[in-house]
């Protein structure tokens, strides 16, 4: 599943490409995981005025109104002055004067929805319960910890479900817990501040150079322009059971939790 840093590599791949643009068709082929919320005829002649991202969400802002997009399972984007006939997993073309935006998405758990703007229903209920976005000034270490205190849940299923942090998807889960030296099963209620700092600051690094190494390919992720992550390659525990750790030489363990793979190292990880 394409996580925060597969988004966001996305969206710095066409964000300035498609500024300023005008709709001038929209292709809607076999059904996405939540209807389009608008005959698509409405959106031609509007104008891309800028693209964000909130957690795993794509924000297309037009001079009326809003799309909200999502990438699923298994989908990814491109962006291109001439692209070819759409396949059969093509399931959205956004047609604009300066290229067209379609969504690939084979198992079709991804969905584009118009919205009037952020504060109407189908935003609230896509986006009104995601936590403080890791790569901006908005990740307080205090509200960080003070998140972490509520939760008498593991560590790791905290971070994944997202309404303390946002977008620390499974692989950087292992990664942040293994380079803050912190047991992905320990109690969040349990971590002290001291341990929270270090694991606040070691989500921003995971997640920065994630971004930087144009995210992880581990199936079918690839950018607007078609082209792999890496950052799998440099995984310290993600993906490495039986292999001996980086830092001690102890054999990597994985674990399930939560029906996904843990990964952890048992010397650098103790507690």
């Amino acid at each position: 599943m394409p996580e925060l840093p597969e988004v966001e590599v996305t969206r710095r791949g066409f964000a300035d490409r498609i500024v300023g643009a005008r709709i001038e068709s929209v292709r809607i082929g076999k059904p996405l995981r939540w209807a389009l919320m608008v005959l698509p005829q409405a959106l031609v002649g509007r104008r891309v005025r800028e693209v964000r991202r909130r957690g795993k969400y794509l924000l297309i802002d037009l001079d009326r109104g809003l799309l909200l997009l999502h990438l699923g399972m298994s989908g990814s984007l491109r962006f291109d002055i001439h692209l070819p006939e759409p396949g059969v997993h093509d399931h959205f073309d956004l047609v604009t004067e300066l290229g067209t935006l379609r969504l690939n998405d084979p198992r079709r758990f991804g969905a584009v929805v118009y919205v009037d703007d952020e504060e109407a229903p189908w935003a609230l209920k896509l986006l009104g319960g995601l936590g403080m976005e890791p790569l901006g000034d908005a990740f307080d270490l205090d509200a960080f910890h003070a998140g972490l205190k509520k939760r008498r849940t593991a560590i790791k299923q905290v971070l994944l479900a997202g309404d303390v942090v946002v977008g620390v998807g499974n692989i950087y889960a292992s990664e942040a817990l293994f380079m803050a030296g912190i047991r992905p099963t320990l109690s969040a209620a349990r971590i002290s501040r001291p341990r929270a700092a270090k694991l606040h600051a070691a989500v921003r690094e995971i997640l920065a150079r994630a971004v930087e190494k144009g995210g992880s390919t581990l199936r079918d992720f690839s950018n607007v322009d078609g082209q792999n992550g890496y950052f799998q390659l440099e995984a310290t525990v993600y993906g490495r059971a039986g292999e001996p750790c980086r830092v001690c030489g102890t054999p990597i363990r994985q674990m399930k939790q939560g029906q996904r793979s843990t990964y952890y190292c048992p010397h650098c990880q103790k507690s």
